[in-house]
């Protein structure tokens, strides 16, 4: 009985791993965070419940748990060429390939059936969107190819964003997609952080992240310029919709990301390029949150 007990928590915690937990997580509070701006800024809305709520959260997290399934399936031959994800399920032998990849194409399935029947076609759609940008057009076509991989993969976690937008309306609107749209803009200054830190094990693996093809100085100026991108366009939101307590929240987060990536063009190493990804990566959180407040405390500065 004990062994039964220990080889299921053991395919629990695989199964887990190959998930992404923390990328679940953060994909469905972009996606709650939405509805709920949604369900208050736009017209004619009905009332949702919590029910609505639980199933964006179940739509969105299998369909991120899926997806993330299918990213460690069709990795399996660059992850034991990298420190950081040598260890993974597949290349460890602790799952089967064959295992991993039945499991993101099922939880994947399910989370848009299960996304059409209890929230809405649109929404399912952008579930189905979500998916689709990250196992294909990221990690499929543009990771091994060409240095824009995560910029166009960036749209993966927008349509989590449009997800919960249009389960709430039912459709898209503009300030639905600008909303959404801030998770594209800001994936690059987030990722490329990150692509710093470990440039010699994306090297090593033979994959074309910025750093690795144009080097850390170049990519710093890169990093900063997307984030002289971004920081502007959180910014434009209110003209759209938002309103004063988004606004300073978006001002002071982006501000202070602008200042680190600022300071990582001057020590463009791996050491400080960490330092700039912790920075970075609580901002999606903390900026939807900031649309979730502002929903529930309307200040409108137009």
């Amino acid at each position: 009985m004990a062994s039964d007990w220990d080889e299921l928590r053991l395919g629990f915690k695989e199964i887990m791993e190959i998930s992404k937990p923390r990328i679940v997580v953060l994909l469905v509070i972009t996606a709650v965070t939405s509805m709920y701006a949604a369900s208050k800024l736009v017209p004619n809305v009905p009332h949702l419940d919590y029910i609505a709520y639980l199933h964006i959260i179940i739509a969105g997290a299998l369909a991120s748990a899926g997806s993330s399934a299918l990213n460690h399936y069709y990795d399996k031959d660059i992850d034991p060429k990298m420190t950081r994800t040598s260890t993974r399920p597949i290349p460890s032998g602790r799952m089967a390939a064959s295992h991993v990849m039945i499991y993101g194409l099922a939880v994947s399935c399910i989370s848009v059936i299960y996304g059409y029947f209890t929230l809405n076609p649109v929404s399912a759609f952008f579930i189905a969107l979500g998916i689709f940008s990250y196992v294909i057009i990221y990690t499929v076509w543009l990771k091994r190819l060409n240095t824009s991989n995560i910029v166009i993969g960036g749209i993966a976690g927008s349509a989590a964003a449009w997800a919960g937008w249009s389960a709430a309306t039912g459709s898209m609107d503009l300030l639905g997609f600008l909303v959404g749209f801030l998770v594209f803009v800001w994936t690059p200054s987030h990722f490329w952080c990150l692509a710093m830190k470990i440039k010699d094990e994306y090297a090593q693996a033979n994959i074309p992240m910025l750093p690795v093809v144009i080097g850390m100085q170049r990519t710093s100026k890169y990093i900063l310029g997307n984030t002289l991108i971004l920081l502007p366009y959180s910014l434009i939101l209110p003209a759209f919709g938002m309103g004063l307590v988004y606004t300073v929240i978006a001002a002071v987060s982006g501000g202070l990301m602008l200042a680190y990536h600022y300071k990582l063009t001057k020590t463009p190493t791996s050491e400080f390029a960490w330092k700039a990804y912790k920075v970075t990566a609580p901002y999606l959180t903390i900026i939807f949150v900031a649309v979730a407040l502002d929903a529930a405390f309307h200040f409108p500065l137009f």
